[in-house]
C-alpha cells in the first residue's frame, strides 16, 4: 500500500472557452485534469475515492453547482468541491460553504488564488484517502510478530523463509539496526517443525563480561567457587528448538572458539562437566555489520563465519521499501491503541509528511516508536495542521478575505489607492485588514 498523492482535478463549466483555457493552465501546472461541460457528464465519471478534487461553476443549466455538491456528497462526503462564481453570486457561494463546499473563487481571479485552494484541497483529499487505506490495512493484533510488508524484497524474503523453514540449515541474517532481524529469525522458527520447542534469543552484545561462558554454556556444581547448583546455559536451553545469536559480531573471541564446537559438533560441554552432551538445535545468527568485512579486518573468526554462513538472508532497510511504511505504521498504531485501550487517531498533515519524507535511519524500530508517540498524542502539532482543518465558516471567510487582499496587492504592486478602488472599501478599513492579516503593501512594490 502506498500513500496517495492526489493531483486529479475534475473541472466542470458550461462555458467552453473558459473551460478550455482553465484546463490548459491547470495541465501546465501538472494537475491531472478531466474537463466536463455539464454536471450530468461529470457524475457519470466521479466515483467514491476519486483521487482528487472537483472544481465547478456555480451557475450552470440543468444541475447547477449547489445541486451537484449535494450529489457529490452522497457519492463521497470527503470529496472537496471548489466553487467558481461571479461577484454577483457570492451570497450563494457562502451558502454553498455552509452546505459543505471546500472553498469558492470569485471571477475574475488570479490563477494563484485557485492554485492555493486546490493544493490545500488536494492535501486534505490525500489525508482522507490515506486514513481510509490505513483503516482497511490494519492487521489483526495477533500478527504482531509477522514479517509485514508488500514490497518485492519483503515478499521474496517471506518466500525464502517458507522454503527453508524446515531445511535445518544454519542461517546468517544481516541488516541495519532496527530492520527486524529478530522478526525474521522468529518467522523462520515459527514456520517450521521446531516451533513447538524453545526459541532462545541471546543478545551477544549484552552478555555480562566475565560470565559469558557460564551464561552461554552453563556449569556443573563445584565447577568454580560459588557454583553450588547446576546451571543450564542458554545454548542448551534451545535443545530441540532454535538458538538465535543476535549481534554475533560483538561476541568475544574466547566465546567464539567455544561456540565453534557447538556449531561443528552439535554438542556442548559445560564448565565442570565430564563429557560433552549432544544437542539438537538450529542456529540463527544476526549481525548489523558485514561479517565478511569483519573477518577481513580480523575482528571475527573466519572459521566460525564460514560455518554460520550456510545461507545468508539480508533484511532491507526501510528506506529501500518505502511502500511498506504505511502498512507498518498502521500495524504499530493499532497495536499501541489495543494495548492502551485507545482509539487509533486519524492521520494529520504533519504525520503524513513524516511518513512520506523521512528516511527512517532507525528503520522499523524507529517507525514503531513514532507510531507509539502518535497514538499517545506525544507528537507535537505544527502550523501545518491548519491545512487539513477547514475550521468554522468565519475562519474560512477570514482566510478567503486575506487571500483576496493579497491577490490585489500582488496585482496592483502594493498601490493602496488602486486597491481601495478595486475592492471598493475605505482606506482606513483596508489598513485595518492589513494589520489583522499581517500584510505589508511595501512587500509587494
Amino acid at each position: 500500500m502506498k500513500f496517495c498523492r492526489p493531483r486529479a482535478v475534475a473541472l466542470i463549466d458550461d462555458d467552453g472557452d473558459f473551460r478550455e483555457a482553465l484546463h490548459e493552465r491547470l495541465a501546465l501546472e501538472a494537475y491531472e485534469v478531466q474537463a466536463f461541460g455539464s454536471a450530468e457528464a461529470a457524475l457519470k465519471q466521479i466515483s467514491p475515492d476519486f483521487p482528487g478534487v472537483v472544481v465547478t461553476d456555480l451557475r450552470m443549466p440543468g444541475i447547477d453547482g449547489r445541486a451537484l455538491l449535494s450529489r457529490l456528497q452522497a457519492i463521497d462526503e470527503g470529496l472537496p468541491v471548489v466553487m467558481i462564481t461571479g461577484h454577483g453570486d457570492i451570497a450563494e457561494a457562502v451558502d454553498a460553504l455552509a452546505q459543505g463546499a471546500y472553498d469558492f473563487v470569485a471571477k475574475p481571479f488570479a490563477f494563484e488564488r485557485l492554485a492555493t485552494s486546490l493544493n490545500r484541497a488536494l492535501e486534505k483529499r490525500g489525508l482522507v484517502l490515506d486514513n481510509r487505506a490505513l483503516a482497511a490495512a490494519l492487521p489483526p493484533p495477533e500478527a504482531s510478530r509477522a514479517l509485514l510488508g508488500e514490497s518485492p524484497s519483503i515478499v521474496r524474503l517471506r518466500g525464502v523463509i517458507d522454503q527453508i523453514a524446515d531445511a535445518g540449515m544454519d542461517v546468517l541474517i544481516e541488516g541495519e539496526t532496527g530492520v527486524g532481524k529478530e522478526v525474521v529469525a522468529r518467522a523462520l522458527h515459527n514456520s517450521g517443525r521446531r516451533r513447538v520447542h524453545p526459541f532462545v534469543a541471546v543478545n551477544c552484545g549484552a552478555l555480562p563480561e566475565g560470565l559469558i561462558e557460564t551464561e552461554l554454556f552453563g556449569h556443573e556444581p563445584g565447577a568454580f567457587p560459588g557454583a553450588l547448583r547446576r546451571r543450564i546455559g542458554l545454548v542448551e536451553q534451545s535443545h530441540r528448538g532454535t538458538l538465535f545469536l543476535d549481534e554475533i559480531e560483538s561476541m568475544p573471541e574466547q566465546a567464539q572458539i567455544k561456540l565453534l564446537r557447538v556449531v561443528e559438533q552439535r554438542e556442548i560441554q559445560p564448565l565442570g562437566a565430564e563429557r560433552p552432551r549432544p544437542l539438537d538445535l538450529r542456529i540463527l545468527a544476526s549481525s548489523k555489520t558485514d561479517l565478511e568485512d569483519a573477518v577481513a579486518r580480523g575482528a571475527f573468526r573466519d572459521d566460525l563465519f564460514y560455518r554460520l554462513n550456510v545461507l545468508k538472508l539480508v533484511v532491507p532497510p526501510l528506506r529501500e521499501r518505502r511502500e511498506d511504511v504505511s502498512l507498518l505504521f498502521s500495524h504499530f498504531l493499532s497495536r499501541t491503541a489495543a494495548a492502551r485501550q485507545l482509539t487509533p487517531p486519524a492521520m494529520t498533515p504533519r504525520v503524513r509528511r513524516v511518513l512520506l519524507d523521512h528516511d527512517w535511519p532507525g528503520n522499523v524500530r524507529e517507525l514503531a516508536h513514532f507510531a507509539e508517540r502518535v497514538c499517545l498524542g506525544l507528537e507535537a502539532a505544527t502550523n501545518d495542521e491548519t491545512i487539513a482543518d477547514d475550521g468554522s465558516l468565519a475562519d474560512r471567510m477570514e482566510r478567503f478575505e486575506r487571500e483576496l487582499i493579497e491577490d490585489s496587492l500582488r496585482r496592483h504592486q502594493g498601490d493602496v489607492g488602486v486597491i481601495t478602488q478595486a475592492l471598493r472599501i475605505p482606506r482606513k478599513t483596508l489598513y485595518d485588514k492589513f494589520r489583522r492579516h499581517g500584510l505589508r503593501p511595501a512587500a509587494f512594490r
